[in-house]
């Protein structure tokens, strides 16, 4: 029976580095209530597999591509971060979470549209997908949701990315932002095919609680 139970532990701790997290109780816990935010840990590809670009569902097909880009720092600001788990994900061109086959949980909530990115040795990220529409009959500004998975800390939500282009973002609503990474307000730009360009740099820990 012992000999049971310490292979159930063993495979418990297993899977959880599997998933790109430690094992309960060595992780800091920081920035407070993150809502769904095991969704990064959920139906996700092996954390030591990824790189600093990836391409979301719907990208090669969709006639609003966006690449969004930037550099992740170490709280200093100035330090580029190396091995930050960045995820992501939005709505759709109809402004839903439409989930794919099989998903399950927060990853369901979350929909079709989800990436996982991991900065290279520059604190470099970037990902190509579409830009999202806001949800039906709403005010609510068009978003993408940010999740920061740091080594030795909890996962930990930084503000939307927004668009300084959206008629919903008002005044109001540009007040509310808490800074939380550093600005999340981007301005949009072409290239010369007309893909959408979006940067944002982020400053990790920048107005997160218990950093």
């Amino acid at each position: 029976m012992k000999l049971l139970i310490l292979c159930f532990l063993l495979i418990g701790i297993t899977s959880c580095a599997q998933q790109g997290t430690s094992p309960a109780g060595e992780e800091k816990k920081v920035g407070g209530n993150c809502e769904c935010c095991e969704g990064i840990y959920e139906q996700a590809p092996d954390f030591n597999s990824l790189h600093e670009t990836d391409t979301l569902p719907g990208f090669n097909k969709s006639p609003h591509k966006m690449l969004v880009y930037g550099t992740i720092y170490k709280s200093d600001g100035t330090t580029p971060a190396t091995g930050v788990v960045l995820y992501i994900y939005h709505t759709d061109q109809n402004g839903y979470y439409t989930p794919a086959p099989g998903q399950t949980g927060c990853a369901k909530r979350h929909g079709l549209h989800r990436g996982w990115i991991k900065t290279n040795s520059t604190g470099e990220y970037r990902f190509y997908t579409e830009r999202p529409a806001a949800y039906p009959n709403n005010k609510i500004p068009a978003h993408i949701h940010p999740v920061i998975k740091e080594p030795g800390l909890t996962e930990y939500y930084i503000d939307e990315y927004l668009f300084d282009d959206d008629p919903f973002l008002t005044p109001d609503e540009r007040s509310r932002q808490e800074g939380r990474g550093g600005n999340g307000i981007v301005k949009l730009s072409k290239d010369t095919t007309g893909m959408l360009l979006c940067k944002r740099d982020i400053v990790l820990g920048k107005n997160i609680p218990g950093y």
